[in-house]
């Protein structure tokens, strides 16, 4: 499966436990759910049995910003 942009998590996608910026989106038959790297670590392994997909994009937080001066 190739993740497009589309796809992706953006800023405007919220954490539904405490309405951070998410980073994961875990679909599910019944809809989806969105979650901070924080709630995703600690409530996704429990969802991977029942999930058709978990999109994880945790990772962006490692990394580097482009320098704006």
């Amino acid at each position: 499966m190739t993740t497009t942009t589309a796809d992706q998590l953006t800023a405007s996608d919220r954490c539904d436990r405490c309405g951070a910026q998410a980073y994961v989106r875990v679909t599910l038959e019944s809809g989806q759910l969105y979650f901070c790297a924080h709630h995703g670590r600690a409530l996704t392994p429990a969802m991977s049995d029942i999930a058709l997909e978990i999109l994880d994009e945790s990772d962006r937080l490692h990394t580097a910003a482009p320098d704006v001066r």
